[in-house]
Order: structure tokens, then sequence, then C-alpha cells
């Protein structure tokens, strides 16, 4: 006879087999330390209301999804995140990803750019061009998209201190493309929260910075009403060693003090909300993953209708990026991250993403090589037209265990956001340190689980090989910076000196004031001014943020 309850079942079937076969040693839970039970059934959702929880895609809460056909109508955008050496070879590299297929750009800004340093800057030395393109200025803007209309291709930049002045550039180039900014679509990160929390690349403290986001938020709304303004980051939290749901919740956290200071500022939430994008990671743990996605579209939704007010049912949809995870890349055996990678990008697709980047196998020794980005590019097309996941909207919902696990996840987002709002919010809590001080735990939790063996990486702590290094990795000539350094010193002395002067001039005054700030930092792009001229600009009148150690 089939055993009638799961309790039953456990105690007639399961227990029984595994007196005969044990259990892996080992603790059967996520990331997020969710205890996973060995089957689901209807008692796992008892009292569960599926018109509350789940709904239909593309109505509240949107657990199922923002859009309600999702990818039957319109694949994912495919977006490898790209950028090197200098501006005409990553134009080489987009051309060559939009050949193959690519339907987005993704821009890799490199170190000096993103901290507000122009190439020729003494504290850019080493750096010109290593982990991404180097950009100063707005002829380096139009190599990097030339021959690449505007009009017809979504550019997704990741910047955050310097965002205003690279969206500025941006515009600039549309122009000269005879692209008005209205007909400009795309995403600038501009979370600066998450680099206070995880990532270091800020220049400002943190509340002039948020005057500089809401200014865009302002500007884009009546300017580039298209452009997403903010690209609000739980990638680099998990990056830093977060759990699924740390990720999830430090990100909604900094989503609500977002809102909270354009709200602060004057602005309407319907006017914005709709331009607000998020940015997750995409690691291993498949259902976990999954479930996360689904939780944070609904959690969203609910935060934007009830704790914001908003009325537009478009404010109250969570649109997200995701990438998938560069700290599971491995060094040795890097064509175990193909296997990696597929795995990611699936949940990813599962979790109904709008856009993806798929990481290319040689990340853990070197920016990736044309071969590796190819390959990466045909896991997400074999995904797309060979996999069938693309042909079902939400095809996990109404599992036992994705649903189970989905509000697991939002109860323990849920604690996160109740601890983070008694603390003051999310800047409050960055500035006191708990924010990092979770992610340092968790991150060290982890490590120590591998160093024993207890969390297994393949190829890494178990099924170890003898291996030499791959050949064919993209190393960076280091005369591309001098190039670099050279043309910069071109601009500069061709450019009318008192025109630059006099537009830094006035965005300090703009900046020292009430002024959107925005207007004026377009217009010193426009009369040539730097990239790291613009910075220091804003530095003499905000001040740097200092960095501090948490413990």
């Amino acid at each position: 006879m089939p055993s009638k309850s799961k309790r039953e079942w456990r105690e007639k079937t399961y227990q029984p087999g595994v007196a005969r076969f044990p259990e892996r040693e080992k603790q059967f839970e996520t990331t997020s330390a969710i205890a996973v039970d060995p089957v689901y059934d209807a008692s796992d959702l008892a009292g569960w209301d599926s018109e509350q929880k789940l709904g239909y895609p593309g109505e509240y809460p949107f657990t199922r999804g923002i859009q309600p056909s999702v990818y039957r109508g319109r694949l994912w955008t495919m977006r490898q995140y790209a950028g090197f050496a200098s501006a005409e070879e990553s134009n080489k590299r987009y051309r060559y990803l939009l050949g193959q297929g690519q339907t987005g750009l993704s821009v890799a800004f490199d170190l000096p750019t993103q901290i507000g340093y122009d190439s020729d800057d003494k504290l850019a030395r080493g750096e010109v061009g290593k982990v991404g393109v180097p950009i100063c200025h707005l002829d380096d803007m139009a190599i990097l998209f030339d021959q690449i209309p505007l009009d017809k291709v979504s550019t997704s930049m990741t910047i955050n201190s310097t965002a205003p002045i690279l969206l500025a550039l941006y515009i600039a180039v549309g122009k000269r493309q005879g692209v008005p900014p209205e007909k400009l679509d795309g995403t600038v990160q501009n979370d600066i929260l998450k680099e206070y929390i995880a990532r270091g690349t800020y220049i400002y403290p943190p509340r002039p910075s948020l005057r500089l986001i809401t200014d865009s938020f302002a500007y884009c709304a009546q300017h580039v009403p298209r452009w997403n303004t903010i690209s609000i980051s739980g990638y680099h939290i998990r990056e830093a060693g977060a759990t699924a749901a740390q990720e999830l919740a430090f990100t909604l956290a900094d989503g609500i003090a977002y809102v909270q200071a354009a709200v602060d500022a004057g602005l309407a939430v319907d006017g914005f909300a709709p331009n607000l994008s998020f940015f997750f990671a995409a690691y291993s743990n498949l259902f976990e993953e999954v479930a996360k996605f689904r939780a944070a579209r609904r959690i969203w939704a609910r935060i934007m209708k009830e704790r914001f007010g908003a009325e537009n049912p478009r404010s109250w949809m969570l649109r997200f990026h995701t990438q998938t995870g560069g700290a599971t890349l491995t060094a040795q055996q890097p064509d175990n991250n193909i296997a990696r990678t597929t795995i990611q990008a699936l949940s990813a697709i599962l979790g109904g993403t709008q856009s993806l980047h798929t990481n290319s196998k040689d990340e853990a020794l070197a920016l990736p090589s044309e071969q590796a980005v190819q390959v990466a590019l045909r896991t997400q097309q074999i995904l797309a037209y060979e996999a069938g996941v693309a042909d079902v909207v939400d095809p996990l919902g109404g599992s036992y265990f994705v649903e189970r696990l989905t509000d697991e996840m939002e109860a323990k987002v849920q604690v996160y956001l109740d601890r983070i709002d008694a603390l003051g919010g999310a800047l409050a809590a960055i500035e006191q340190g708990y924010m990092q001080r979770e992610i340092q735990e968790s991150a060290y939790q982890h490590q120590r689980a591998v160093d024993a063996g207890q969390k297994v990486v393949v190829g890494v702590n178990k099924f170890t090989t003898e291996e030499r290094l791959p050949e064919g990795l993209l190393r960076i000539d280091a005369a591309q910076a001098k190039r670099q350094v050279e043309r910069l010193a071109r601009f500069r002395a061709q450019r009318d000196q008192g025109q630059a002067r006099d537009a830094i001039k006035r965005l300090e005054e703009a900046a020292a004031g009430v002024d959107n700030t925005m207007p004026h930092i377009l217009a010193a792009v426009e009369a040539r001014a730097t990239l790291g001229e613009i910075a220091d600009g804003l530095r003499r009148v905000f001040g740097e943020q200092k960095e501090s150690l948490v413990f």
C-alpha cells in the first residue's frame, strides 16, 4: 500500500531504506542555511495561498515573472561583459560579439576610470586597461562605440562613482551619431552603496554620492526616459562572500535607500521607479537561485506598493540582469567552469532574468580570450534555442520544493530587512559595519568548509589532477597604456582650455548648491573636460571617502 502522508512515508519507506543505504555524510542545506528535506509534498505548503504567493505571470506580485509571456515573446538579452586594453580593442570585441549573435552590450571599465582618474595620473600607473577599458574623454567614448548604432543597441555600463560622467559621455556620443537622448536605451549601474559594503570603488562620501544618483534619476526621467538610471547590485555583495539570502536582503535594502533618497529629494515615486533595475549573481545551487529570483520579485513588489505607495504597476516590477558567479570559477581544471556556468545560467533563466552574462571558462586566470567568450555566448544560445527552458513561463512554478524554498528565502530576507530598518536603514547599517560583518562571517565559514572538505569544489579539494597552464590566455600589451596616455595628451592640447575650465567651474558651483549636477556634467564633457578633471572638481566640493576597516 502506498503511503498516505509524508510522515508515514518517512517511517515506512525512507528510514528503512536509509538504514540499508545511509545518506552521504553532509548537511543537506542551501548556502543560506535553509535545510533541505529528502522530498516535498502538499503538506509543506499547508495554508499556502496561491493567489497571494504565486499569481500569474505579468500580474502582482510577479513571483512568476514581470511579463505575461516571459521568453515566449522575446528572449532575454544576451549581454556579454567586456572591455580591456583600449577603446579600439574593446570596440573590436563588441563588434565581434554582436556578429556572433549577442543582443546587448555590457561595458567593463578599468580601475582608474572607475575611481575618477585619467590614464596619465600617477595613481593610474600599472592599471590602465588591465581590468576594463580606459575612458578619459569624449573621443575615447566615440571610439568605443564606433560603427555601433546607439539607437539600435542597448548598453549596460558597470560604473558607479563616475557613473554620471560616463552616462554624460554616452549621451554626448549619441548626439554625435545623430541619436537624441530620448532614443538611448540601456542601464548605468550607478549603485554606490554596495561599493561601501563590498567592492571599494567609491570616491565621495555616501551622502553626496546619493545626491549624484538622485540627480541622474531626475535628469533621465525628463530627458532620457528609456534609460535605466540604476542597477542595484547584489552581484558584488555575493562575490564578496554573502549567502544567497544576504545578497538579496542587502540589495533590496540598498534599493529601499535609493527610493527613499529620491522621494526625499522631491521626486514622485512613479516618475522614476519604472526605470530602476537590479543586478544579481547566479551561483551553482540551482534551486536556491531560482527561489531567490522569484522571492526577489515578490518582495520588491510589496515594498513598492505598500511601503512607498507606488500606484503604477511598472513601479512594482523588479527587472534584473544576471551574471554567473565569477568567484565560483576555478583556475584548476578551467574546462569545468563551462559546466558551472551552464548550471548558473539555467538558474537565471528558470528564475526569469531579463538579461544575462555568462562568464568565460578562463576568467580565473586572465581576461577572457575570444574563443572562451564565444563558448560562453554559445552556452546561452544553446539554452535559448535547444533546451526548451524558454518555452514555458516559470516552469518550476507549483513545485512543492521550489515554492517552499521561495517562501523560506522570503522569510530569511525579511528578517534581514527588519534588522536593517531597526538600525536606521541601509546607509546607517553600512556606517555601523553591519552588512560588512555579516558578509565577512559568511565568507569565512564558507572557506573553512572548503578547506575542511565539507564543501566539495571539483578539481580543487576533490577530483584533482596535475595540469599545465592553458595556452591562448589574453595578455594586455603594456604599449596600449602608453598609446592611451599619448592620445590623452593630444586631446588636451587640441581643446579650448578656457572653455573646459569654465565648464568645470560651473559644475562645482552647481555641486556646492542645489542645482541638478547632470546638465553641468554633460556640458563639461561636451566642453572636452576629461573624466579625471570632472571627478576632481566634485572632489573639491564633496571631499573624499576614506576607507574604514570593519571587524
